[in-house]
């Protein structure tokens, strides 16, 4: 009995510093860095391509769409909505903007106005949230509603 409490001891001992290891790495970006998430964000809807698109959010965001009432958790409803909503031809600019940067996290909140090829636009409301994945930083969560006042 001895013995095996020692076999588990020595490997608590062993796993513990790889656990706080990573439990402890911390990845910050700075202002730029989020801001040029946005802009690789935006650079993906200029291609037309939902899958560009997707790939920049993490396998299990939340993205509650500015076009859609319905709430988007997996892949697929996140390729549905950007196929739709990429036939518009978007292209988004950022109007005004709060970041805050965290340890593996990041927010960029404000408003943005999309123009679309027919020359319309629509302005509305954003957030981003950033994780950091362990090799990039990911959309966890992107919400946009359009302005309620006109």
């Amino acid at each position: 009995m001895k013995r095996t409490i020692g076999i588990v001891g020595s490997l608590m001992l062993i796993a513990a510093p790889a656990w706080a290891t990573t439990a402890s790495h911390c990845v910050k970006a700075d202002r730029l860095q989020i801001e040029g998430l946005f802009e690789r964000w935006n650079s993906a809807l200029k291609t037309g391509e939902a899958k560009k698109v997707t790939d920049n959010y993490l396998s299990d965001a939340v993205l509650l769409p500015t076009a859609s009432n319905k709430v988007r958790l997996t892949e697929a409803e996140r390729l549905d909505y950007f196929e739709k909503f990429l036939a518009k031809k978007p292209v988004g600019n950022i109007d005004s903007r709060t970041i805050r940067l965290g340890c593996n996290k990041a927010v960029d909140a404000g408003t943005y106005t999309f123009t679309f090829a027919d020359n319309s636009k629509i302005s509305a409301r954003y957030t981003f949230t950033y994780a950091w994945d362990g090799a990039q930083w990911k959309i966890s969560t992107h919400h946009s509603s359009a302005m309620p006042e006109t």
